[in-house]
């Protein structure tokens, strides 16, 4: 899937071999390339190989385990079989999606990622506007993202007490002051181990696979088993929606939460050696192995439920551990089984404070946010975006404490994350399919879809449509305050004012990284 690049650009890497020898912050030809074209100055430092790539993707993307906690949407909304059916159509259609992506990662390595493809790709008379519109969805998706995973560490940890400790009463501001101490360790690790954080991934991956067989072993050697005609073929609406067919379309969410932030590796694409090849390799096989190992849990979590009604009500918070309580009848058994999961959450949230953090110095960089001189500064010797980690703690911090006033408005903004990249991802993607649709020749890529790029680009944008929608519905109806999904209101307000902010400064100061890109490379 390799398309060579032209004789004018062969020439060009050529010279660019004469550069330098092949250093940690250099990278490769093909690096140093990429970067001149798109006029970037090289300033972080791109070690990360294949394998820390696949690792950092595959953690990130924690499809085993996000396929945990978030069953409670599948159980309410279409049941043991509606998980499972709707755990497929979300893997085809991830598929489509990040398999769109890196080829687009392909064609432009870049922090920057889905805005700068949008400056990049666009037909002209929106570049700039969708680009600017694009990185704003992406910076409040990433910031959110580090809040919903120090949530989910933090809801592990107090689920852990309640089941240790039946007289612990749960208290909104324990789980803030949990969130708190979860972003600290993560933001610890990225700022005072950063040239080590390859290395730490690959221990990562090796500590997710060996969790996840720790949790499917005991839950096939122990657990009550459910028939497989339950399993398959029995549909449940719990929901109270007007139709069974509906219900399970709102169950989506679960199984699409579990194969989000594909997009991870791309704000690491300038830390990583060879990006245009390596990136979209890793991309893709993490992609196969979360798919694999999150239909396999979901299988064992089926087959392993028990009593769906115990599970649904646990007075833990999170039904998986009542499935393990159950399953083994031991406080001792549960407890490891769970904090297996809960060190993966943290792990998951490590590696999304790198995400957001490096998107968040991309686009500041091409001046879309306030302060951009501030967060786009890289402290010579670091190699690291450290202004711009700072910011997405003191971001969670502020983001937590509204738990404390209102846990509803808190879910509410940590939840509409998904909504706005899957945003990134539809107009991006339909970017490039408009190229395709009119004949446009496409940029050289050293992994391309070929053929297929239409096929797989059409999937994939009518899918993100298609969750797009359903990412805004509440699980229940009728709804009341605490059980509206108030997310459509925050996302709606935040693109007012991305487009307020734009024709009042924006627009002034940002030209979109398309103005930098050397066309004739």
């Amino acid at each position: 899937m390799a398309e060579k690049y032209s004789e004018k650009e062969a020439v060009t890497l050529e010279s660019l071999e004469d550069v330098a020898e092949v250093s940690e912050l250099a990278g490769t030809a093909e690096d140093r390339y990429d970067m001149t074209r798109i006029g970037k100055k090289q300033e972080l430092l791109r070690n990360f190989h294949f394998l820390s790539v696949l690792s950092f993707t595959v953690v990130i993307l924690a499809s085993w385990e996000t396929v945990l906690y978030t069953v409670s949407y599948g159980l309410v909304n279409g049941g043991l079989a509606g998980l499972v059916w709707m755990f497929v159509v979300a893997a085809v259609g991830m598929a489509t999606v990040v398999l769109s992506l890196a080829e687009m990662a392909s064609m432009a390595p870049t922090s920057g990622g889905q805005y700068h493809w949008v400056s990049e790709f666009a037909p002209p008379g929106v570049q700039k506007f969708l680009s600017f519109l694009t990185g704003w969805l992406g910076t409040l998706a990433w910031q959110t993202g580090i809040a919903s995973g120090s949530y989910l560490s933090a809801s592990q940890i107090q689920g852990l007490m309640l089941l240790n400790a039946p007289g612990y009463t749960f208290e909104r501001w324990h789980g803030t002051l949990l969130v708190i101490a979860v972003a600290i360790v993560a933001i610890c690790l990225n700022i005072f181990l950063a040239k080590q954080l390859p290395r730490i991934e690959v221990f990562m991956l090796v500590l997710h696979f060996v969790g996840f067989f720790a949790i499917i072993i005991p839950l096939w050697v122990v657990a009550p088993r459910t028939p497989a005609k339950v399993v398959f073929t029995e549909f449940q609406n719990n929901g109270g929606w007007p139709n069974l067919g509906l219900s399970v379309l709102v169950g989506l969410t679960g199984p699409v939460y579990s194969m989000i932030a594909s997009d991870c590796a791309v704000h690491m694409a300038e830390e990583i050696k060879d990006a245009s090849r390596i990136l979209p390799l890793g991309m893709v096989w993490s992609m196969v192995l979360s798919a694999v190992s999150g239909f396999v849990m979901i299988l064992t979590f089926c087959f392993s439920v028990g009593d769906i009604e115990s599970a649904i009500s646990t007075p833990m918070g999170q039904p998986y551990i009542q499935v393990f309580y159950n399953a083994t009848g031991r406080r001792a058994g549960t407890t490891v089984m769970t904090v297996v999961i809960a060190s993966m959450t943290l792990c998951n949230t490590v590696n999304n404070v790198a995400s957001a953090s490096r998107q968040l110095y991309a686009f500041a960089r091409d001046r879309g946010l306030p302060f951009s001189s501030v967060l786009s500064y890289v402290k010579p010797g670091w190699a690291i975006p450290l202004n711009s980690i700072l910011v997405c703690f003191v971001v969670t911090c502020l983001l937590s404490l509204i738990n404390i006033g209102s846990a509803v408005a808190f879910n509410a903004i940590v939840s509409l994350g998904a909504a706005a990249l899957f945003s990134t991802h539809a107009i991006s993607i339909s970017c490039i399919l408009i190229k395709r649709w009119r004949g446009e020749p496409l940029r050289p890529r050293r992994w391309s879809l070929g053929k297929w790029g239409a096929p797989v680009n059409v999937t994939a944008v009518l899918f993100l449509i298609l969750f797009y929608f359903f990412s805004f519905w509440p699980l229940f109806t009728p709804t009341e305050a605490t059980t509206m999904n108030w997310s459509i209101a925050i996302y709606g307000a935040v693109v007012i004012f991305a487009i307020f902010y734009y024709h009042t400064h924006g627009k002034f100061v940002y030209d979109g990284p398309v103005v930098l890109v050397k066309q004739d490379l």
